[in-house]
């Protein structure tokens, strides 16, 4: 009677190579075993299943029919055995890696370095998860994200890539239309837009040095999306709290000018965010290599 179970998987991959090489000892050069060793488990087998599958011969080992029948199915074991070898022993990155960040950041920030990424490994392919919304990395099964702050959850590995502080911005248009605010007054009654979830209200908190100043807003628009708020801003709209590192080619084209520099917010890490340090596959290793090396703030 056979007793046959999911302990014999490996032993079935045993046979299959041994078949497939045609000898013992060629199967335990492949498996890196010994000749003995492989015999017995092929004997361990057949006394488990309660079938021969193989005959012996001192020339040549041949096939039964039932070593036959269960060969067919045996063999994708140890191609399954050799796929995951080749996976887990790559030599360069390859496969598919997920990385997700807010829309601003991905447009200003991870695009350049992804574009460069991409021309170092081109045998690593990307899903970029652009949400303004903090996805959960485990849940959604995502490699990587590039956020603001460190992670609190001690499940998640955090390192830093650079820090950024919240400035004053206007586009050009609308300092010619509505003039430059010299003092706190003034900024109050300029029209703003406000990032929903981090001013809530039209009330913005900045520093002047150490001194926190609150600005209550007379007119603001409010938006979900620090993206659209870039370019709200830009379209002349009003007045806005952004990161410089997001602006920049808008700052260099003078589409944007910079307000009372002497007012920015609280110094804000930006950070790269994964789950675990350990066994982590070549493919995300390059990834987070290359991103900490890319210098995004400095670009």
């Amino acid at each position: 009677m056979s007793t046959i179970g999911i302990q014999h998987l490996k032993a079935l991959a045993v046979f299959s190579t041994v078949v497939d090489t045609g000898s013992f000892a060629a199967a335990a050069r492949q498996l890196a075993s010994s000749r003995s060793r492989v015999s017995e488990q092929i004997s361990q087998l057949e006394e488990d299943l309660g079938v021969r599958l193989l005959q012996r011969s001192t020339r040549k080992l041949s096939l039964t029919e039932e070593g036959r029948q269960i060969h067919d199915k045996a063999r994708a074991l140890s191609r399954v055995l050799e796929e995951t070898r080749e996976i887990a022993t790559q030599e360069s990155p390859k496969g598919r890696v997920s990385i997700t960040t807010t829309h601003d950041v991905g447009v200003s920030q991870l695009l350049p370095a992804l574009t460069a990424f991409r021309r170092s490994y081109p045998e690593v392919e990307l899903d970029v998860i652009l949400s303004d919304e903090r996805l959960d990395l485990i849940a959604e099964g995502i490699d990587v994200g590039l956020r603001v702050g460190l992670p609190r959850d001690d499940s998640l590995i955090g390192r830093v890539l650079y820090e950024d502080r919240f400035a004053l911005f206007a586009s050009a248009d609308y300092v010619a239309e509505h003039g430059t605010p010299t003092d706190f007054a003034s900024l109050a009654e300029h029209h703003w837009i406000s990032l929903a979830k981090i001013t809530p209200g039209g009330i913005f908190r900045l520093y002047r040095g150490d001194n926190l100043v609150t600005i209550e807003a007379q007119h603001y628009e409010s938006c979900n999306s620090p993206l659209m708020m870039i370019k709200m801003c830009e379209a002349g709209m009003g007045i806005a709290q952004l990161f410089p590192s997001t602006v920049r080619s808008e700052i260099a084209s003078g589409r944007l000018v910079r307000l009372m520099p002497d007012l920015t917010g609280p110094q804000m890490l930006f950070s790269l965010v994964y789950p675990s340090r350990k066994q982590l596959p070549l493919r995300i290793r390059a990834l987070i290599d290359h991103l900490l090396g890319f210098r995004l703030f400095d670009r």
